[in-house]
């Protein structure tokens, strides 16, 4: 079955950079677009960014464009988010997802993705 698993989160200052990863197993990686989200407390789940199957394609929620890359690397099966300059509006657990189909493109939404991590927890302190 397919399973993402996330690494990468910690307790960083404001200012400070992170690099997520996640792994992905059981589909064929380098067909699939992917995406990352976050979820702080007490709020909804939210697109942060997507990449394309071939990675030649991004999108961006406008609260990170500038400061957050996402990218991948199809021979290691891992998709990343480069993260910097860091607030604590930042802080959340964040997730990659997977869409159920490979001809899905640059999903924002969450009911476009059918599989999802277990997370990893960014905190920000300012």
């Amino acid at each position: 079955q397919v399973q993402l698993v996330e690494s990468g989160g910690a307790l960083v200052q404001a200012g400070e950079s992170l690099r997520l990863s996640c792994a992905a197993s059981g589909l064929t990686f380098r067909r699939y677009g992917m995406g990352w989200f976050r979820q702080a407390p007490g709020k909804a789940r939210e697109f942060v960014a997507a990449i394309s199957w071939g990675g030649g394609y991004t999108d961006y929620a406008g609260s990170v464009r500038g400061r957050f890359t996402i990218s991948r690397d199809n021979a290691e099966n891992t998709v990343y988010l480069e993260m910097i300059n860091l607030t604590p509006e930042d802080t959340a657990i964040y997730y990659c997802a997977a869409p159920r189909n490979s001809d899905s493109f640059l999903g924002i939404e969450t009911y476009e993705y059918a599989y999802w991590g277990q997370g990893t927890q960014v905190t920000v302190s300012s």
